[in-house]
């Protein structure tokens, strides 16, 4: 499943370490692909990128096996594959590969059903990476923020997804979308949930994402909100999510 959304600072890092934070403590074997430059989610789990030896780029370009590059147990039932800085160079070294948007799906296609989730953190654009997450994925979450021209965007996103499904994915579709930084105190909340809802349908979790400080703060001491404050509204909120992912199957 990948987490795209090419705007940034809509929580797809976020909601990937603490969707699979959750997923993990209720039993599940979770795999995050960290397959953004910025390394969010990889930093955001406290792992220290310059001791990183080979990360997602390696696999990608140098053909390193994925489960060399795993880090495991980064959390409960949670694996990661990190990035570091070295995919920033990514995106123009794959134009001249070989089967450049498969490499990723290659890669990880051995994985399949010794996971029970594998997530894909995308990075903020819809470059030759993110190409490569769609055609890696069965499934697309899309994280929303609650805040005016929240839509926007969104089209080129499915422009994107359907030129992929038709040339090199029959199989991908939508799994859901995700409201984040969601404030029940202002109409605009509110009126883009319900702008959202129209659009999108019975796909928008019933889960909403607050915005709250202790989400923002728990990356910057290497933890998923379910370990660095368990029982805050934020880590409430992904415990919920992570239950309705695993009633949708």
């Amino acid at each position: 499943m990948a987490i795209i959304n090419q705007k940034g600072g809509v929580g797809k890092s976020t909601t990937a370490i603490n969707l699979s934070a959750a997923l993990g403590e209720m039993g599940k074997q979770v795999l995050l692909v960290d397959l953004d430059p910025q390394g969010n989610s990889s930093s955001g789990l406290g792992v220290e990128k310059s001791q990183v030896q080979n990360c997602i780029y390696d696999v990608l370009l140098n053909d390193v096996p994925v489960e060399e590059v795993i880090i495991p147990d980064v959390c409960e039932g949670f694996d990661l594959v990190p990035a570091t800085i070295n995919l920033a160079g990514a995106e123009v070294e794959l134009v001249s590969e070989m089967a450049r948007e498969n490499r990723l799906k290659d890669a990880i296609g051995a994985l399949r059903g010794k996971y029970d989730y594998i997530f894909i953190d995308c990075p903020p654009s819809l470059g030759l990476l993110t190409v490569n997450a769609l055609v890696a994925a069965d499934k697309l979450l899309i994280p929303i923020q609650c805040e005016f021209y929240a839509l926007e965007g969104v089209t080129k996103l499915l422009d994107s997804m359907k030129r992929v499904k038709t040339r090199l994915n029959p199989t991908l579709d939508i799994y859901g979308v995700l409201m984040t930084m969601y404030d029940g105190r202002t109409t605009l909340s509110r009126q883009v949930v319900e702008e959202v809802r129209s659009y999108f349908g019975r796909l928008v979790f019933e889960t909403l994402i607050p915005r709250t400080v202790k989400l923002s703060e728990a990356p910057s001491f290497g933890q998923p909100i379910t370990l660095y404050d368990p029982s805050g509204k934020g880590a409430q909120s992904y415990m919920s999510l992570a239950k309705e992912v695993i009633a949708r199957g």
